[in-house]
């Protein structure tokens, strides 16, 4: 099982709250004591809590049940209940949450940003605040209101500097391995990454950034096909994207256009994004097709040569990369 989950639905529910108190104030020197009923404690909420130190929704893939504490009832001596105990689900600086309907609750963007999820049912009121003149002993107090139920969908976005995009074997695991310290799977077939890797990279006068290694996009992922949504969601989070195209592709310039056309069949927003375009495996060819594949580019599209496992060109790669990012 992969040590990697971007997507989580987990059944809550927040607590109940507690009973206002009917209580009547009965003391042995005061024969008309009236009332004096405490409020109800309000039901635990259910909040999202964003964590920097989590990377993966996997410790709640597990998770079938969220449930708040109840609010206490209400006391003598107009003592309000004590509250409800609040559950909180950590989550990766990234993670979306949605209700039953799709509809967007709240995005974690920093470590320790707390959203509620559901709210906890508000505590009755004792019977001190319904005595009026006509009514001087109230017998009755309010009951606490129910908590909030139902399902939530976490979703993780990747978050970082660079998204690698590209088909499957186009070289996006190597390039990760040789200028980070992660240590994706490679091998020399389709789909050897299933879920995204993130690497720091190392940069000049100890400088950084984070790439993340997204699984390949193929023909119609936006409608579905192969990874599809999955994959493309994470695309969605990073400041620029690094096209990906091998030197051993048939058609090079075609190759970036099918990528191009996926992202915007998903969303077209993502095409506003800077972008480079490489052509890895550089390794593979000669000064003259070098030049054959730079030429089937436009002017303002020229593709960066690099080898991941040479290390050729990636320097060059990393300069142009950062002079995106903070150009």
């Amino acid at each position: 099982m992969s040590n990697f989950v971007d997507y989580v639905k987990i059944h809550c529910k927040s607590g109940h709250g507690g009973a206002g108190s009917a209580h009547l104030r009965r003391e042995k020197y005061i024969p008309k004591g009236g009332p004096d009923g405490g409020d109800g404690g309000r039901g635990g909420h259910v909040i999202m809590k964003g964590n920097a130190q989590e990377w993966t929704l996997l410790p709640l893939r597990y998770t079938r049940h969220v449930k708040a504490e109840r609010g206490e009832n209400g006391g003598k001596n107009q003592l309000t209940g004590a509250y409800g105990e609040d559950v909180y689900i950590n989550v990766p600086i990234g993670t979306i949450a949605k209700n039953e309907d799709g509809e967007i609750i709240g995005e974690i963007m920093e470590d320790g940003q707390e959203i509620i999820l559901m709210e906890g049912g508000m505590g009755g009121k004792g019977n001190e605040h319904f005595k009026s003149s006509t009514n001087q002993t109230p017998r009755f107090a309010q009951p606490g209101m129910p908590g909030q139920e139902g399902y939530i969908v976490f979703e993780l976005k990747i978050l970082a500097d660079v998204g690698l995009v590209g088909f499957p074997n186009a070289g996006k695991s190597t390039l990760l391995a040789s200028v980070s310290a992660a240590k994706p799977k490679i091998a020399n077939y389709a789909f050897t990454t299933l879920t995204p890797n993130l690497g720091i990279v190392d940069y000049r006068n100890y400088k950084s950034f984070v790439m993340a290694d997204i699984p390949g996009i193929i023909e119609g992922a936006a409608e579905g096909k192969g990874l599809g949504h999955r994959f493309l969601r994470h695309i969605e989070r990073n400041s620029i994207l690094l096209f990906l195209i091998p030197a051993d592709s048939e058609s090079h310039f075609q190759e970036f256009k099918i990528l191009e056309n996926e992202l915007k069949e998903y969303n077209p927003e993502l095409l506003d994004k800077d972008f480079i375009i490489s052509i890895s495996k550089s390794d593979l060819l000669d000064e003259e097709l070098r030049k054959e594949i730079a030429a089937e580019f436009p002017e303002n599209k020229k593709p960066l040569f690099f080898s991941g496992v040479t290390g050729e060109g990636l320097m060059e790669l990393k300069d142009a990369i950062w002079k995106q990012l903070h150009g």
